[in-house]
């Protein structure tokens, strides 16, 4: 009974999170393996993928009445702004700079993500956060730094893309978490409304920049196993917005990002062996291991905080899909 134990409430921020680590984790994989290892020159295109999985997914769910949200009206887009632009922008940046990056250097430079969070749920969501936690967010971004320190592979054009989409992703997650009305939008509301305003526009700067044109002439579409890759690269973008949402909605912005920091170490070290692309120095390893031991000294931080707080829970702010 959630109303008069805080149990269900912690097993449901913990499952959240281990889902969004688990979607997050896989779908840089296999993003890498399309983007670097086949060469698929169109990140745009991907993206245009993924949107149109979760769109038809959360649709056929919504006719078939397994999940809820609002049908469509004029004061939606009000409603959502910035989320759509913000979405999109996440989704570009993130492709592009997997594609460009090793992922070691990718795993260091996504760390940048945690204060950006940080500071914009300070300033948007009115947080307030002890300085024991601030303390182990800021021990990530030192570990970061120093890994970065000993970049041998320096690739600008990757750099501003990572670095802007440690911009979008915090911003998206922090306004996601304000966005999240049960009442309003719901999180279902949230990812299929995104996704439609911004299908179009996407698809029309991939087409007025060539990347469409480079993505149908791509030579490996008669490749069963990339076509299963892309596809399967589709269904995992869904399952990342769905478990961003998720987490953010049962933990944090905050909490979202350091588990994706956590998983981008795993990822890291993964990098080293197989990626081919990595340089080894003790600095670079140094950092990674000071960004793990950051992100799990928070994670124990919020795990204690949140099993010292009884929250009862109104029925009346239950989402639907929640209560069916």
């Amino acid at each position: 009974d959630p109303i008069s134990s805080p149990l269900p409430s912690r097993l449901a921020k913990l499952l959240s999170a281990l889902f969004y680590g688990t979607c997050s984790f896989l779908i840089v994989l296999v993003n890498k393996a399309l983007l670097t290892s086949y060469g698929f020159p169109s990140p745009i295109v991907l993206g245009l993928g993924q949107m149109a999985a979760t769109i038809m997914i959360l649709y056929v769910s919504k006719l078939n009445k397994i999940i809820h949200f609002p049908d469509f009206d004029k004061k939606i887009p009000v409603k959502l702004f910035p989320l759509p632009l913000l979405y999109v922008g996440n989704h570009i940046t993130g492709l592009s700079s997997t594609s460009k990056l090793s992922l070691p250097m990718f795993t260091v430079l996504r760390k940048f993500t945690i204060p950006l969070t940080l500071l914009l749920e300070t300033v948007i969501l009115g947080k307030q956060y002890s300085l024991s936690i601030t303390v182990s967010v800021f021990s990530i971004i030192l570990g970061a730094f120093i890994a970065a320190g000993s970049d041998l592979a320096f690739n600008l054009e990757g750099y501003i893309f990572v670095f802007l989409n440690d911009i979008f992703t915090a911003a998206n997650g922090v306004y996601t978490k304000q966005k999240m009305d049960p009442k309003e939008l719901g999180k279902y509301g949230v990812l299929f409304y995104n996704a439609c305003f911004m299908i179009i526009p996407t698809l029309v700067i991939s087409v007025s920049t060539g990347d469409f044109q480079q993505a149908t002439e791509f030579n490996q579409w008669k490749n069963v196993l990339f076509i299963i890759q892309f596809l399967l690269s589709c269904f995992l973008g869904f399952l990342l917005m769905y478990s961003t949402v998720l987490c953010s909605y049962y933990n944090s912005a905050l909490t979202t990002a350091v588990v994706g920091a956590i998983k981008n170490v795993s990822v890291a070290y993964i990098g080293m062996l197989v990626g081919g692309d990595y340089i080894f120095s003790v600095l670079n390893f140094v950092g990674l291991n000071i960004c793990m031991a950051g992100g799990l000294r928070y994670s124990f931080l919020t795990l204690r905080s949140q099993s010292k707080l009884k929250q009862p829970v109104d029925e009346e702010s239950i989402p639907l899909d929640l209560k069916s």
